[in-house]
């Protein structure tokens, strides 16, 4: 008997059967710092409008994959109130001083404010993992790993921001722990659109493959473009 849950995504460098039964929407950072207007990407002079197209795509596959059981990961990016994971070497940009000003604070990563929630439209359902985060990669330092062997997850497939920082960080990290990962393009930025393609060329090179939305909603056959659900 053919096992329907096999499905074939066409992706570059080429097409990429995955199962369905042990896969993973990985969503990266799809939090108010990040996407928010007076997050800390908007305060320190990023292209929203850019980063905010990530939204769509991102819903459409969140629905579909919930849609046949496809488990869904949330990754959040949060550190310390003492900022202890940034240590004082780090190129990263927070301060003690900056953080001094309540705007920027709200809209950072720092634990307990608004910068480190889930989107409103991408919020995870109760039954869903959400990993919190130290570094840029989801795997460094977490249970994600665990969590995903637990389940007996082989393929996950990559959405979220930045596509040049946290979600290459995340999916090269998830390929030498022998995952299979793909990147959805258009469901995630990079934090300049210079560096979008860069990004992509090094994971089509040796780390995954890279698709489209509408190429994983086809494998999952669900059509939302055309309003089918």
């Amino acid at each position: 008997m053919e096992d329907i849950s096999k499905v074939t995504i066409q992706a570059e460098p080429g097409s990429v059967e995955i199962d369905l039964k042990r896969t993973a929407v990985m969503v990266i950072d799809m939090q108010n710092a990040f996407v928010s207007k007076g997050g800390m990407f908007d305060l320190t002079g990023r292209d929203m409008d850019y980063i905010a197209r990530t939204v769509k795509p991102n819903q459409d596959i969140i629905r579909a994959a919930r849609k046949k059981g496809v488990k869904v990961v949330y990754a959040v990016h949060r550190i310390t109130a003492d900022m202890k994971e940034i240590g004082p070497m780090s190129r990263f940009n927070m301060t003690p001083e900056r953080m001094k000003n309540p705007e920027v604070r709200n809209g950072s990563i720092l634990e307990g404010t608004w910068g480190t929630e889930i989107i409103d439209e991408l919020k995870p359902r109760e039954d869903e993992m959400v990993i919190v985060k130290r570094r840029f990669g989801a795997f460094s330092g977490t249970e994600l790993d665990m969590m995903l062997r637990t389940f007996d997850i082989r393929y996950l497939i990559f959405t979220g921001v930045a596509t040049n920082i946290c979600v290459e960080t995340s999916l090269r990290e998830a390929s030498q722990l022998q995952y299979l990962p793909v990147l959805v393009s258009d469901a995630c930025a990079a934090t300049e659109q210079s560096r979008q393609q860069s990004s992509i060329d090094n994971i089509k090179e040796i780390f995954g493959w890279v698709t489209t939305s509408n190429n994983i909603l086809e494998a999952l056959k669900t059509d939302y473009a055309k309003g089918k659900k």
